[in-house]
């Protein structure tokens, strides 16, 4: 495909074929996103398709093209037989018979051999009843050289065959010269497929052996030894090592590895040797998802490519109508002599771009979810991208998303005749045998300060009050005042107030007993994430709204959104509810964003204008996210949004140069002032320019 006129034709015949449910045919990419019914249609009938249209198709894989080796191939054979053909007819003015076979012969290879395609596309076209640019240049080229060779064997006649031939090869240099700058769009995707693994060392019948990554299967066992990569994801089955995975968490310090935890394919094992067992492989692995993401998002569209692909379906029919004005009011009009009618029409027609229309959109797309994967920000495609632009409130989850969705004890309050150290060695062997998630975080405490537990007898658990038991020779009880109360405990007043003040902190308290006497609090919260207050604080800066969404107490939530600094709080929401709030933000004509963990909040991910899921690390391939955070960082949600109004930006001086560009420039041709050859120079250059503006989203800076 050479042109936004080529992908249009594309999906026009895709569409109208029986069984095509959705299609989508992106000219940057060279790719078409084919959603079918298996039952009425193959893939073999989709090709079967486009290759009736006039173009060639094969099931896409993961392999780079070479297109811009064979641009540069094109266009330097194509300069070595023009360069003749400017020297025979600048530097030799007689301009003799043989002088002018020479031309003949040299500017016909040039014209039907390295511009050949343009013939191919269009024919294609014309098969299509459509044009498109190979119509422009054919017709352009084919004007110059016929009419040269008519004056050379036929009539008395000047000849531009050094036109015919300039033409074309400056032509096949703008199409290396933007194949080189549309392969640098997609580097993001080089690179992470440069990250994977090509072997794995496999167990297979006791014995070690060095195969393909390709031959890996579930359940095998792999050793990885120091400085390697992990070629698939698995689980740990022995040895201990800490291993590189900033690829995915953009954390630069390593993580320790044990029997039990899980590593991510890809990654660099770092100081031990460990075996693990294959559980995910191929396609499914985190970074073979990673990959699918943004590859499906580059070769989407954004709703502002719908402006460009309807100019597009017009412009050319357009340029022929202008073009053969041009040289109607030239000729017929104002009365110059046909050849200087005919090199006008032929400038009109080559000065004409279609392309820099066609790939203002996808080209900033490409760069923009690319520059976003490398950051840890994958955008599911074109619409999310334009989306994000737009948002003007932000509603979060609380747990998980603000914090960091795992409880830790914060304080340890005593009476003065009780040592610290014994609260929380009574209270963390007791609560050992409870599974809460609160008891978890005390036990978890006591561990972190290397306590040693003693047994307990006589565990009991009341459900949403307390646990009691014996624990050496006391009597512990641990919970709430309601709890102390059933079971005629005092609680003293001092206590009392400290319990007021760590609860109106949004912390939960938990009151420790110690033989029917109150000795203690332990306080106990779910801690805010270190980058939540200065990531809202951001999102304040760009005119965005917040708003908390959670199911927790409004006490707790309301301490919460204080310290992080959320405009507005809707506590005590059951997850099945939270879409309804996200409705009632929506009534009041607002674009709205809900960030959340992806799971209990995928109801109201999808309810939202924008989902952003909080990837955690390796769940990247959460359906309900139109934005995935790998990192699980707020901030990247704010780079998000950063980043959309950056490529929305680039897609509309893409646009607007490339309507400005074919604006002045066909009617410049149109007046004469410009030279055919100058004009298919600046025809290649005008989608070059495009390629290059987007590519400079690359150096944006969206800390």
């Amino acid at each position: 495909m050479h042109c936004a006129s080529c992908s249009a034709t594309v999906e026009k015949r895709l569409k109208k074929t029986k069984g095509v449910e959705k299609v989508n045919v992106n000219l940057a990419t060279e790719k078409a996103l084919v959603i079918f019914d298996e039952k009425q249609l193959s893939e073999d009938g989709i090709i079967k398709v486009i290759v009736g249209a006039g173009y060639k198709a094969e099931i896409f894989t993961n392999k780079i093209t070479k297109e811009s080796q064979k641009d540069k191939y094109y266009f330097l054979l194509s300069l070595l037989f023009s360069i003749p053909v400017f020297i025979l007819a600048m530097f030799f003015m007689s301009n003799g018979f043989y002088n002018r076979l020479a031309q003949v012969i040299l500017a016909g290879v040039v014209q039907f051999v390295f511009g050949a395609r343009f013939y191919k596309g269009a024919w294609s076209a014309l098969k299509n009843k459509s044009a498109n640019m190979d119509t422009l240049v054919a017709l352009g080229t084919s004007a110059a050289y016929f009419y040269s060779l008519t004056t050379t064997f036929l009539i008395k006649g000047e000849v531009f065959f050094e036109t015919s031939a300039l033409l074309i090869t400056f032509i096949l240099l703008g199409k290396w010269l933007e194949s080189r700058a549309k392969g640098k769009t997609n580097d993001a995707i080089k690179k992470l497929m440069g990250l994977q693994a090509k072997k794995a060392r496999v167990i297979r019948d006791g014995q070690e052996l060095d195969v393909p990554i390709e031959q890996v299967v579930v359940g095998d066992e792999i050793i990885v030894r120091p400085g390697e990569k992990i070629p698939v994801d698995g689980e740990v089955v022995s040895g201990y090592t800490s291993i590189d995975e900033s690829m995915i968490s953009g954390e630069s310090i390593p993580v320790e590895k044990a029997v039990g935890d899980s590593v991510i394919g890809s990654t660099i094992n770092q100081t031990g040797s460990i075996s693990f067992r294959a559980t995910k492989i191929g396609k499914d692995t985190v970074l073979a998802q990673i990959i699918k993401v943004v590859e499906e998002a580059q070769g989407s569209k954004a709703p502002i490519q719908k402006f460009a692909d309807l100019v597009s379906s017009y412009f050319v029919p357009a340029v022929l109508l202008i073009a053969i004005l041009t040289f109607g009011i030239w000729y017929f009009w104002i009365g110059v002599s046909f050849v200087k009618a005919l090199m006008t029409f032929t400038a009109v027609l080559v000065i004409a771009c279609p392309c820099s229309l066609g790939l203002a959109t996808p080209t900033a797309i490409m760069v923009g979810t690319g520059k976003g994967a490398e950051n840890g920000i994958l955008i599911k495609g074109g619409e999310s991208l334009e989306i994000a632009n737009k948002i003007k409130t932000v509603i979060f989850d609380k747990t998980g998303t603000i914090t960091k969705g795992v409880p830790v004890v914060t304080n340890v309050v005593r009476l003065k005749d009780i040592s610290e150290d014994s609260i929380r060695v009574y209270a963390a062997s007791l609560e050992k045998m409870s599974e809460h998630p609160l008891a978890e975080a005390i036990v978890r405490d006591a561990k972190e300060k290397k306590i040693t537990l003693e047994k307990v007898s006589g565990f009991k658990a009341s459900v949403g009050l307390g646990i009691s038991g014996q624990v050496n020779d006391k009597k512990i009880l641990i919970g709430t005042e309601k709890f102390l109360v059933q079971n005629g405990v005092m609680f003293d007043q001092s206590l009392r107030r400290k319990k007021d003040g760590l609860e109106d902190q949004g912390k939960t308290v938990m009151i420790v007993v110690f033989d029917s006497r109150a000795v203690g609090l332990i306080a106990v919260a779910d801690q805010v994430k270190d980058t939540s207050k200065e990531a809202i604080k951001k999102l304040k800066h760009l005119g965005i709204h917040t708003v908390m969404l959670t199911g927790d107490n409004k006490k707790t939530a309301h301490a919460i959104a204080t310290k992080v600094g959320i405009d507005e709080v809707v506590a005590e929401v059951l997850p099945q509810e939270k879409a309804e709030v996200i409705k009632k933000y929506q009534s009041k004509g607002q674009k709205v964003a809900m960030i959340g963990d992806g799971i209990n909040d995928a109801p109201a991910l999808v309810q939202a204008d924008l989902g952003i899921a909080m990837g955690a690390g390796t769940d990247i391939a959460i359906e309900s996210g139109g934005i995935v955070l790998v990192k699980n960082d707020l901030l990247d949600a704010v780079r998000a949004i950063k980043l959309s109004k950056l490529t929305l930006s680039k897609i509309k001086q893409n646009l607007f140069w490339a309507l400005f560009y074919n604006s002045i420039g066909i009617p410049i041709a149109a007046m004469g002032l410009l030279r055919a050859e100058l004009a298919g120079l600046a025809m290649a250059l005008s989608s070059v320019s495009v390629v290059v503006n987007s590519l400079l989203l690359k150096r944006k800076k969206i800390k």
